[in-house]
């Protein structure tokens, strides 16, 4: 049963239940309130994902404000380029479609370095002048076969052309600095072509469109050069040396990080991860570094780089650095293996892996000032030698590691009691060995990633002689 109840502000629902008490029936909210309520929640939420998005670029902005400034620089060519649409006298001479062209180039030539840029603009350029010189040829030999075969010779040389420029792209030395221009090649043959067969002033349509890039790559290559230049031939100087700095690091991390003490485990923890992770750094570096040297080439000369810097031995010394870095997983792998050495067979070894780690890590910071100074080194092959003679002492005291855990002597008669004793010794010799595996790992890895580091050496030296180092003032040959 339901009795009502008048109350001051109204009517009050309730409902008798079996045990004699009741229970007061509250009324469904408004529709109009409930849809206010979401639309409130909807705002809020989207006001807090806004705000996070303007924090996060805030901080993209603050991290790097090169960024901010290429942003500005993009902005600025194209608003310049704009000046075709807005001054009559400029539109008039170069046409809609020519003006439309001009913005186009700015937006896909315009990149961050001006590598990047001078690569793209280089080559949109060449394929354009080379597409619009063969598309005039085919038209005029076309236009004077007659109506019948000029669709076919058309549509032969479209095909034969863009089939030969789509393999020249696999080609690897093509493909790396020739591949955009190939691909703009295709685009303005093909439409140069296929546009000549209804057009009648084809030589005027080539013409607008080969200025108007001309004006657009032009206009972006100033502006890259001119304002906050970013070259791309500089960042790769400076990644190089970072990653250096990084593997060494880590070098001295990890094995520091295997012998610490347990005691000190809370405190360095923090740091030592943070060491730990410098050389992943150098294994994702390739691409990033693939992609700099070959912009690099294109570059003119700044800075101490002139215009002929073999940027290509950066990348065999990238190469060497990650030969070293893949060794350094492997060590970190060591570290954090479940089997552990006893205490007593990792103090046998201790000095000597911590000098291994020591030399080797001067030996990576000293090619490290080499590069920066771009002056050759009076040290390195003292620094190298003492690498060498760290690896030797390594070598000695793990030749003496099996006099720590020798088995006990098995007496030679033939017993009940000794065939008891046989068993027992192989097992404890058994065990021992498990323990030490991760320790020997470790000491076969650190004069592993000596040997590596020579090939390091070889690279910058190498690196010396391409780009004419100057020899260090300190060197009195």
């Amino acid at each position: 049963m339901a009795s009502e109840k008048e109350v001051s502000n109204g009517v009050e629902w309730r409902i008798k239940i079996a045990d004699g008490s009741s229970e007061r029936l509250v009324p469904e909210a408004n529709p109009a309130s409930r849809l206010l309520l979401g639309l409130k929640s909807f705002v809020v939420g989207l006001a807090l994902k806004v705000w996070k998005f303007l924090q996060k670029a805030w901080d993209l902005g603050v991290d790097d404000p090169r960024k901010v400034i290429h942003c500005l620089k993009v902005g600025t060519a194209l608003a310049v380029v704009s000046l075709f649409y807005y001054t009559r006298p400029l539109y008039e001479g170069v046409g809609k479609n020519a003006a439309m062209w001009a913005i186009m180039t700015v937006v896909v030539v315009f990149e961050n370095s001006v590598g990047a840029t001078l690569y793209k603009s280089l080559n949109r350029v060449c394929g354009t002048f080379l597409a619009g010189f063969f598309a005039l040829g085919v038209h005029s030999v076309a236009s004077q076969s007659g109506q019948r075969f000029e669709p076919i010779i058309v549509g032969a040389s479209v095909f034969l052309l863009a089939s030969a420029a789509t393999f020249s792209r696999f080609i690897p030395s093509v493909k790396a600095r020739f591949d955009y221009g190939a691909m703009i090649f295709i685009l303005t043959f093909s439409l140069v072509s296929v546009s000549g067969y209804r057009e009648d002033k084809l030589f005027e349509l080539a013409h607008h469109r080969i200025s108007t890039i001309i004006i657009g790559t032009s206009l972006c290559i100033i502006i890259s050069m001119l304002i906050c230049p970013i070259w791309a031939g500089q960042e790769l100087y400076t990644l190089t040396t970072r990653n250096m700095d990084k593997l060494a690091t880590s070098l001295d991390g990890c094995v520091e990080e295997y012998f610490k003490d347990s005691g000190s485990v809370v405190e360095s923890n923090k740091e030592c991860h943070k060491k730990l992770q410098g050389y992943k750094c150098v294994l994702i570096s390739k691409a990033a570094e693939e992609s700099m040297a070959n912009f690099a080439r294109w570059e003119p000369g700044h800075g101490p780089f002139n215009f002929r810097h073999p940027w290509q031995q950066y990348l065999k010394i990238g190469s060497s650095m990650r030969s070293c870095a893949y060794c350094l997983e492997a060590l970190n792998g060591c570290i954090n293996s479940e089997n552990q050495a006893p205490e007593y067979i990792k103090k046998h070894l201790n000095n000597s892996s911590l000098k291994v780690s020591s030399n080797s890590s001067s030996v990576i910071r000293e090619l490290e000032i080499t590069i920066k100074t771009m002056k050759k080194s009076s040290n390195i092959h003292s620094l190298v030698g003492e690498m060498n003679s760290a690896v030797q002492e390594l070598q000695n005291d793990l030749k003496s590691l099996p006099k720590l855990f020798n088995p006990p002597s098995i007496p030679e008669a033939d017993t009940p009691e000794n065939k008891k004793i046989e068993p027992i010794s192989r097992t404890m010799v058994k065990m021992p060995l498990m323990e030490i595996v991760p320790l020997l790992t470790l000491a076969s890895l650190l004069i592993e990633i000596a040997t590596r580091i020579s090939g390091i050496v070889d690279a910058v030296e190498e690196l010396e002689n391409l780009a004419k180092f100057k020899r260090a003032s300190n060197d009195k040959c």
